[in-house]
């Protein structure tokens, strides 16, 4: 119960913000012109700081651990390659593709992760090893998928333009060289000074709030209700089958029980808001994004609290 609690505590204030976005888009306080710049601003200044920071902050030299970053690493990857094959076969409309292999695998490891992973463990330290073996992968094939399967790709565009395009795009992706520097300026122990530190975490600051806001004034519920089978489908595979199928292998693998955790948060936290983010930026419709994430929020608390019931009636965690 206590759990639940803390999970609750931890997803419904996002749901909310979420709500008030979309009450501030019916009463015209915000609209499309708005939702667009905050977007674009989103992904190019606020989220690649709250990025550069998180990973600034991780100590990586003193808490790398090989094994445990590989299995992060190569699960993503087994996740990302499995969906989207999937994907590319299940999914009756194509343009769609892009925007559910992204909500499918990509949890919010850095907005709520850390919080409940000190919750649940007493300390976030281990978040930080989870998030260096797969939030640079979630960015990296979020690009590569999002271009590869734009509706926006012309008919006649070849795979090789396709590729430049998506090596084009990962090597200028303003979230990608946030997570670069900051695990640059971490191994070579830069400390920031603190004028400027502050300034980059104030404006890191404004990505969650400012996401949810452009989340909810952009969802459209008639919209959204003709891709409730896609949105309850990524949702299933977010929240449920990622964790059943992966956590064993943690277990297997004899990690301890704060690994286990941050793997637990990592294959089974709700869908990030800046999936969101994202897909817009990169030409896609976001309604069934914004869809994955409002639902994956709503059901997270219990289905994570369900996790750890398990985790720790077996003797996990």
């Amino acid at each position: 119960m206590d759990n639940l609690i803390y999970s609750l505590n931890a997803t419904m204030p996002i749901f909310f913000v979420m709500v008030v976005g979309y009450v501030l888009r019916r009463i015209g306080m915000i609209d499309d012109h708005f939702i667009k710049v905050a977007n674009k601003l989103c992904f190019k200044v606020t989220l690649p700081c709250m990025l550069l920071i998180n990973m600034l902050d991780c100590d990586i030299k003193e808490i790398f651990d090989g094994k445990y970053v590989l299995y992060c690493a190569l699960t993503t990857v087994i996740c990302i390659v499995i969906i989207w094959f999937l994907a590319k076969i299940c999914l009756r409309d194509k343009t769609l593709v892009g925007e559910f292999v992204q909500c499918s695998y990509r949890g919010s490891a850095a907005i709520l992760g850390i919080a409940l992973v000190t919750n649940i463990c007493g300390n976030s330290t281990i978040t930080s090893l989870m998030m260096l073996g797969s939030v640079p992968l979630y960015n990296v094939f979020a690009v590569t998928i999002l271009t590869f399967e734009s509706p926006q790709r012309s008919a006649n565009e070849s795979r090789k333009d396709g590729i430049i395009k998506s090596l084009k795009g990962i090597a200028t992706n303003p979230i990608i060289l946030g997570i670069i520097g900051g695990m640059l300026l971490s191994l070579i122990d830069f400390k920031l000074m603190t004028v400027p530190r502050k300034m980059i975490t104030s404006i890191g600051s404004l990505t969650t709030p400012l996401a949810l806001l452009c989340i909810g004034g952009g969802f459209e519920g008639r919209k959204a209700i003709k891709k409730i089978v896609p949105t309850v489908v990524a949702t299933a595979i977010k929240l449920v089958i990622q964790p059943a199928v992966f956590l064993p292998v943690a277990i297997m693998m004899g990690f301890d029980s704060d690994k286990i955790v941050a793997a637990l948060i990592m294959l089974g936290a709700p869908t990030t808001a800046t999936s969101y983010i994202m897909s817009r930026s990169l030409g896609h419709e976001g309604v069934l994004s914004a869809s994955i994430v409002v639902l994956t929020t709503l059901l997270s608390a219990f289905t994570i609290t369900g996790w750890v019931f398990v985790l720790r009636s077996m003797g996990y965690i």
